[in-house]
């Protein structure tokens, strides 16, 4: 991405991230459909959000795991989209944010999955508070779990983006 710059002066204007967005060829939405579909799919369909005859969900679906379960898949699917490379591209060397971010996208899509599932379902959640425990302490915390899983992987998606918006000093040759 290329900051833009004005013949007047040496002002440069920073791309927004819809900007960025709008950059996107079609192969890298590509990605980010596939992602966000392969996303939903799966997790809806191991939490029975996607009613299906293999699982099997004791607490009924509440309201707002279809929001969550949306938002969440096209933050991943933009999320991974940010790692295919532009095509004409050069691959740059890795930072460690590259390493950051992806830990926080998965974070964020792996606590998605806890927080849409059902409470008694959840072989963790059950083994380590019971039945009771469970649907005292885990259900209520659901809804935290979804924020949580949406902040992290927003945070991962802006942090990514941005960084398609600086620009990397060029390599000194020696």
């Amino acid at each position: 991405m290329v900051w833009l710059s004005s013949p007047q002066s040496d002002v440069r204007v920073r791309p927004t991230l819809t900007q960025v967005l709008r950059s996107w060829d079609g192969r890298r939405w590509a990605v980010a459909a596939a992602v966000a579909a392969g996303y939903a799919v799966l997790v809806g369909l191991a939490t029975v959000i996607i009613p299906n005859p293999v699982f099997a969900r004791d607490i009924p679906v509440v309201a707002w795991n279809y929001p969550v379960l949306v938002v969440t898949a096209l933050l991943v699917g933009l999320l991974a989209a940010t790692y295919v490379r532009p095509a004409g591209a050069a691959r740059l060397p890795d930072t460690g944010r590259e390493r950051r971010t992806s830990r926080f996208g998965m974070a964020g899509g792996l606590l998605a999955w806890f927080a849409v599932g059902c409470p008694v379902c959840n072989k963790i959640a059950l083994l380590a508070l019971g039945y009771s425990g469970a649907m005292t302490w885990f259900a209520p915390a659901q809804p935290f779990l979804a924020v949580l899983a949406l902040a992290l992987t927003g945070w991962a998606l802006v942090a990514r983006l941005r960084g398609e918006i600086a620009c990397p000093l060029p390599a000194v040759a020696r």
